[in-house]
């Protein structure tokens, strides 16, 4: 029997409503139907048997979608490695996830990159990653309707954000303010909002005069919702940076992250692979390693000298 909970929260002095869920994917032996088998629950608690692992994704979209997008990956994992159970996880916002992660509740993960290069220092190393390094980059958008055409325009104004930690959608944004004149932490209002459709809808909504994201939600976006997405546009987009990373606990058998790497890094090469990628959307899993994370360590050290300490 599927269970499940959900519960929705909203965000004070912005109205907007964020789903706060925690996910958990069930096995599917027979490698049925990719949507059946899962159902969204609370789960705090580590896995307890050594043959469940925990998968769990940063907040790249809310849980509903998360849920959504890569349940049927960890199903795939499931049919195919059917010794273990992979349980999705999925957090109500990215302190959460910070935190899940630092304490080493997740056997797999899906980090972004700097949360990447923190997990590194408590015992997580990589052994995968997002490919398209070109779409991560921040994106700052506002309404085309709003007058604003220049940086310094935006003076005195408020950004919204997914969230302090966020690498493309919140620093890189951040940083490319500051490369252009703004002193983010005096010249504008930053308003951290929980997630990367949030900052989008703000932007719609009126609620800020610009809000930042990454290109892949905002593909979602305009794929999912055209007629607001047609009325915003991409004003700005910053320089880009590796792409989110696959990383294990060190504790997890090497040979079974050799299989799940095997899994993930040829999905482009089946039809229904291809499906589950799309849905992300992304053209492949590659291979990376610790060292792939270097000039995000570089970066991360760059902006907390120059624009605000994130550590």
């Amino acid at each position: 029997m599927l269970c499940f909970a959900h519960a929705f929260s909203t965000a004070a002095g912005r109205g907007l409503c964020f789903a706060s869920l925690t996910l958990l994917a069930f096995a599917s032996a027979c490698g049925g139907n990719s949507d059946s088998g899962y159902a969204p629950q609370f789960a705090d608690k580590p896995a307890i048997a050594s043959t469940e692992q925990v998968f769990a994704v940063h907040p790249l979209h809310n849980p509903a979608r998360l849920f959504a997008v890569y349940g049927p990956i960890v199903e795939y994992l499931n049919a195919n490695i059917p010794e273990i159970r992979f349980r999705l996880e999925a957090s109500r916002d990215y302190a959460e996830f910070d935190k899940k992660l630092y304490a080493r509740k997740f056997h797999f993960a899906l980090p972004n990159p700097y949360q990447t290069v923190k997990a590194l220092d408590r015992g997580y190393r990589v052994f995968g990653k997002m490919g398209d390094d070109e779409n991560f980059r921040g994106i700052i958008l506002v309404r085309r309707d709003s007058g604003i055409n220049s940086v310094a325009d935006l003076k005195g104004k408020s950004v919204s954000y997914p969230a302090p930690t966020a690498l493309a959608a919140t620093m890189m944004p951040q940083y490319f303010l500051h490369t252009h004149g703004l002193d983010v932490n005096r010249d504008v209002e930053n308003v951290y909002v929980g997630s990367q459709e949030s900052s989008i809808l703000n932007v719609y909504a009126g609620n800020v005069a610009a809000g930042a994201t990454w290109p892949v939600p905002w593909m979602a976006f305009v794929r999912e919702q055209p007629e607001k997405a047609r009325e915003l546009e991409v004003k700005w987009q910053t320089e880009t940076l590796p792409n989110s990373s696959l990383v294990a606990r060190d504790d997890v058998a090497p040979a079974l992250v050799e299989k799940v790497a095997g899994l993930l890094f040829s999905l482009q090469a089946s039809e229904a692979g291809r499906r589950m990628l799309d849905r992300i959307p992304l053209s492949r899993f590659e291979s990376a390693t610790d060292t792939t994370y270097e000039p995000v360590r570089d970066y991360v050290r760059r902006f907390s000298a120059e624009v605000r300490p994130v550590d």
